[in-house]
């Protein structure tokens, strides 16, 4: 009877301290204790890498959660100038009138660069399609209509191009992937410059609208006769061809690792002090013209000294150790140049105006 008595007893306390728990808000045993939970969103361009560190980092960091949304760096840009989220994403920079609008002072970080490229659906084509700049403009700008036009057919003169019309798709959404598209047509062709413009969100000429990179390539991917723009590793993963394009050095290029590595050389000793930089069109013979860095965006001041602290140690392990997890995702880590650079940069955030970084 005596055991009985304990085994009930024993019972009615378990219960009562599960009731308590929930009662007055503390974790269960399952949860853990002294989580920091981080919430970051924006660009679709960087998403699978992000992804990768992200389970990389909570494998060495468990009591540090961060949840990233892929929603378009638009999305990103707005949700981090109203302090929504801890930081955002984009691939192109803060322009200096949209700096103006954010509460307070904002930092770019460079994370990686990448690739945007030019994928399609032609299932006749057997090798790789070359675009000259002039071509890319106009096809976007519904100038060239047909796969069978005489200025394609120049750069491909053994490509077997259907006498078919050309279906563009372009991003729906406020895209960075978009920015650094419209940031290279801006620089070749005028008329581009002058009718269209470039930013996140532009007034397409014409075309079929998709969400993301991966609304785009599923676009692409599904429909024949298209033509979009996506980041490299969505072309990849899906097994679409991608085109080589002509730089300024008169050379067609293929969206390597080593190409953009090489774009991103040509402006490495001119990047400005608040890293901020455009590498669409670089020069050199071997720069691939669609070229990118992507970048964080963080408060110089963080408002919570714990989630600061988080953030700022988890973008020093990805500009380090994270980098090692970029080429077999299609991205070039960053110059060791820039590294120190954004080391600089992690070391001025603060709190209640001290260093986050020891």
């Amino acid at each position: 009877m005596w055991h009985a008595f304990k085994g009930a007893l024993a019972t009615v306390l378990v219960a009562a301290l599960l009731v308590f728990q929930a009662c007055s808000g503390q974790r269960g045993p399952t949860e853990g204790s002294g989580v920091v939970r981080l919430q970051g969103a924006g660009a679709t361009f960087p998403n699978p890498l992000y992804q990768k560190w992200l389970s990389e980092y909570t494998k060495i960091n468990p009591n540090v959660r961060i949840d990233y949304q892929s929603i378009g760096s638009g999305g990103g840009i707005k949700q981090i100038e109203a302090r929504t989220i801890d930081f955002g994403a984009t691939d192109i920079p803060v322009d200096d009138q949209e700096l103006r609008n954010f509460p307070r002072e904002i930092l770019h970080i460079p994370t990686v660069l990448g690739a945007v490229v030019l994928t399609y659906n032609l299932p006749e084509v057997k090798e790789p399609l070359r675009f000259s700049p002039d071509v890319i403009a106009d096809i976007f700008l519904g100038k060239i209509r047909r796969w069978d036009d005489a200025r394609i057919k120049a750069d491909n003169p053994t490509a077997a191009l259907p006498a078919a019309d050309i279906t563009v798709v372009h991003r729906s959404d406020g895209s960075g992937t978009t920015a650094v598209f419209t940031d290279y047509l801006v620089k070749v062709s005028p008329e581009w410059k002058e009718k269209v413009g470039t930013g996140t969100s532009v007034k397409w000429p014409l075309g079929l609208g998709a969400k993301g990179n991966e609304g785009v390539t599923g676009q692409v991917k599904q429909t024949p006769n298209t033509i979009g723009y996506v980041e490299l590793v969505y072309a990849m993963q899906n097994k679409l061809p991608v085109a080589l394009i002509k730089n300024r050095s008169g050379n067609y290029i293929e969206p390597t690792l080593d190409a953009v590595t090489a774009a991103a050389a040509e402006s490495a000793a001119n990047m400005p002090a608040d890293l901020r930089v455009s590498i669409t069109d670089a020069a050199g013979a071997d720069s691939y013209p669609l070229a990118s860095y992507t970048y964080i965006l963080v408060y110089k001041e963080q408002e919570d000294a714990t989630k600061g602290k988080a953030l700022v140690d988890f973008l020093w392990w990805a500009v380090h150790d994270g980098q090692r997890f970029a080429r077999e995702l299609q991205y070039v880590p960053l110059p060791e140049s820039v590294v120190r650079r954004v080391e600089e940069k992690l070391r001025s955030i603060t709190a209640g105006g001290k260093p986050l970084l020891s």
